[in-house]
């Protein structure tokens, strides 16, 4: 039997990464990451505002730049499916063609034409009326699957911002697609009106629901927004689960990949759903993606928690992990992020001052820039890791980017307390590590307390994979051992088994974790000392957390 090979496409915040595996046996055989270049330059951002958009172009180049590296190792007639995950909710306009406006004449330069990062948080006030009005209209709550509190981190909060915001994108706007779903249909090079759309998108940020005809009615949407009038239609009623085939591969993107119009491309999903696969989940497993944020996700048999609605999450969707399972999502909207604006605060002499050196050339400054930017937060994990919990006054709040679940509130902000002038940087770096773990362990009482039980919790991602110091913390705080998972880019190896599937080499994507899953690299166990440490600061933790929510005006 001759090898055959799939491909995984895994799209971040700062880069998109591809894996090629065996199909049969999920062991890698090439990776290639390509980081975005004008997202590195931040271009078409403005973090006090709380925009963060993204150049399709972006993704674009690293789509043909990636792939076409990972597919040159073996024969092109090898590779028989690829898929591809993103972020999300990242959506962003098209045209009839289903092209983002941003690559049509008037738009090149446009934020509102570009694809609205999941951590654009600039439809604040449109999601808080959102929910006002689902309650209030006086029809279906159409928020009631999403966790009942819509985010402006989704879908609809987003359009409906950018519309009111910008005649010009919502004239030309014949629809909007998430940035999975696009970039399928740019490797496919179907219909817009007959592609395959993402059932993990369109359930867990657009509202969509078997129960009420797919998205919600047209009589709310202009109810919500008149400038959303005729939207629905030039959307879609059905939906697809990730391991069905969406197309092939166009003549055009098989010559600009090096791949045949052959290869099957599945549809699309979010990154922390195909990771979730990749980490072997299984019924009441939560598998935690962690990385510039952590995305919690949970499956469980539609027969038992079906009916059963859990509040404050980020939607529950018939096959949005596992095909005829329940999945359930919720997170946290910053870890990494959180670690890495300590971490730049700490810099800023580095990035300030060395540049006013008269010692040292600008090579040398660099050099050193380099050297103790690599070093700081290896030093930190270290020292933080060595001050007693049980000694440690500093009390932190993980919600720099707002509060994800449980019950979203994006207008939420960080904070600091117990500070004194004892209080050093590991101090502050220890807490604002302990916030995450407490964060985390909210979000875990959530499930339990409405009834689904959480009987494992596995780690995967960049934080899972590198900081020992989090996941022991973690443990502690969760009581319950944290398995993290070998693979290092969980989320490509997902999507790969997604690949798999509708490629016909795997009857169904159980078959394919049991064939190509790669195990667990560590586990960590909880310290029944620590574990007694953390109680207190965890009630210490909801206490504050309590006062900061009360001092926070509403966006109501």
């Amino acid at each position: 039997m001759s090898k055959t090979y799939v491909i995984g496409i895994d799209y971040g915040t700062d880069s998109v990464r591809a894996v090629l595996v065996d199909a049969r046996s999920g062991a890698e055989v090439a990776q290639a990451v390509h980081p975005y270049a004008r997202w590195k330059d931040q271009r078409y951002c403005n973090a006090a505002q709380n925009q963060f958009r993204q150049h399709p172009l972006d993704h674009l180049e690293g789509l043909e730049a990636t792939v076409r590296a990972v597919a040159a190792k073996v024969p092109a007639a090898q590779i028989v499916g690829l898929a591809v995950d993103t972020t999300g909710s990242t959506p962003g306009a098209v045209n009839e063609q289903g092209q983002s406006l941003a690559l049509t004449p008037g738009f090149e330069e446009n934020p509102n034409a570009m694809f609205v990062l999941w951590k654009d948080h600039t439809a604040l006030p449109e999601a808080a009326e959102i929910n006002q009005k689902a309650k209030a209209w006086g029809g279906e709550d159409f928020t009631r699957f999403e966790g009942g509190i819509y985010s402006s981190e989704w879908f609809w909060a987003k359009i409906a911002h950018v519309v009111r915001e910008d005649a010009a994108v919502a004239q030309a706007a014949h629809s909007w697609m998430e940035h999975c779903d696009w970039l399928t249909l740019q490797l496919t090079g179907g219909e817009l009106a007959t592609f395959k759309r993402s059932r993990c998108a369109a359930g867990h940020k657009a509202m969509w629901h078997e129960s009420w005809g797919g998205l919600p009615s047209e009589e709310f949407l202009t109810h919500l927004e008149p400038k959303l009038a005729g939207l629905r239609d030039r959307l879609y009623t059905d939906t697809y689960t990730a391991d069905e085939v969406a197309g092939t591969l166009s003549a055009e993107w098989a010559e600009r990949l090096g791949l045949t119009t052959d290869t099957v491309v599945a549809v699309g999903s979010f990154d922390a759903h195909a990771g979730a696969v990749a980490g072997e989940i299984e019924a009441y497993s939560m598998v935690k993606v962690m990385g510039t944020s952590t995305c919690d996700i949970v499956v469980a048999p539609m027969q038992e928690v079906g009916a059963k609605l859990v509040p404050g999450i980020c939607g529950q969707v018939d096959g949005s992990v596992l095909p005829g399972m329940l999945g359930l999502e919720a997170g946290q909207s910053a870890v990494g992020d959180l670690l890495a604006w300590f971490r730049q605060l700490i810099e800023w002499p580095l990035r300030a001052l060395l540049p006013a050196s008269g010692v040292l050339t600008a090579e040398q400054q660099e050099q050193l820039r380099e050297e103790l930017a690599g070093k700081m937060m290896v030093a930190l994990n270290k020292a933080a890791a060595a001050v007693d919990p049980a000694e440690s006054q500093v009390l932190a709040l993980d919600w720099v980017n707002g509060r994800r679940t449980p019950d979203a509130n994006q207008a939420l902000k960080g904070a600091l307390m117990n500070l004194s002038m004892g209080t050093d940087a590991p101090h502050i770096f220890r807490a604002l590590v302990e916030s995450i773990c407490y964060g985390s362990r909210r979000i875990v009482e959530r499930f339990e307390e409405q009834g689904v039980p959480i009987k494992q919790v596995i780690g995967l991602g960049g934080v899972a994979k590198k900081s020992a110091f989090m996941m022991q913390t973690l443990a502690d705080v969760l009581n319950r051992p944290i398995r993290v998972a070998e693979s290092d880019q969980a989320p490509a190896l997902g999507a790969a088994m997604y690949a798999a599937v509708a490629a016909g080499i795997h009857p169904d994507v159980p078959a394919a974790q049991k064939a190509m899953g790669n195990g667990f690299a560590d586990t960590y166990e909880p310290n029944p000392a620590r574990v007694a440490d953390y109680e207190p600061r965890y009630q210490q933790y909801l206490a504050f957390g309590e006062f900061v929510e009360a001092q926070t005006p509403s966006m109501a």
